[in-house]
């Protein structure tokens, strides 16, 4: 009899870790579909920048008379917020090499310093804005402004939901510290943060190199 009780104690404990192993492949499965799920949204995000990019290459003579870019745009503070960014995208991948060697103060540290470099590109972006309406240029005077401002003002409002998303993470993981869950998390926004400069590389060359010099 103590042998009948015995063997199902022992299929019981068999059972028990057969549930935690498919509890974890469960939810590995998981964090492989959110990650999934964000290179679906990276598409479409090429998809719509594909679709400004075309539409400001079509739109870019017609300034009704207006002033051009050539006039207005300068050059040097693009070349400065360029800079800036791409030398967040060195930061944000730093950050990535911390979290890998299970650093938590080193990947907060080189995700602030990433954050702070990007709200350097939005405050220089929403000054060269103010400086063209200042000077008569707005979404309205024309075709080309108008495809100049929804492209690069898409990008910047790109920018700064990586930003209000980075801050949100450092926040995590200041609380839970290095877990699956906020590797995959770190790792997303560091593959849309390497995104967004890729991006811009784009918009300088189409948008300023060639709409200006």
């Amino acid at each position: 009899m103590a042998q009948a009780i015995n063997k199902p104690a022992a299929g019981s404990h068999g059972g028990h870790g057969a549930g935690h192993g498919g509890r974890h492949e469960e939810h590995h499965d998981q964090e492989a579909m959110k990650t999934f799920g964000f290179w679906l949204f990276l598409i479409t995000d090429v998809i719509l920048f594909g679709t400004l990019f075309a539409t400001f290459v079509v739109l870019r003579l017609n300034t009704d008379g207006g002033p051009t870019g050539a006039e207005l745009i300068e050059l040097n503070g693009i070349i400065i917020s360029t800079f800036i960014l791409l030398t967040s995208s060195f930061t944000s991948g730093v950050s990535v090499l911390e979290m890998n060697k299970g650093s938590k103060r080193g990947l907060i540290l080189w995700l602030a310093i990433t954050a702070l470099l990007g709200a350097a590109f939005i405050y220089l972006e929403v000054a060269e804005f103010m400086h063209l309406v200042h000077e008569g240029a707005t979404i309205g005077t024309s075709a080309y402004w108008s495809a100049f401002f929804t492209l690069v003002g898409t990008h910047g409002l790109h920018v700064t939901v990586g930003l209000v998303w980075m801050v949100a993470l450092m926040l995590q993981l200041s609380r839970r510290g290095i877990t699956p869950v906020t590797k995959r998390k770190v790792g997303i926004i560091s593959l849309y943060w390497h995104f967004l400069d890729v991006v811009w590389i784009f918009v300088f060359t189409i948008v300023y190199l060639m709409g200006v010099m």
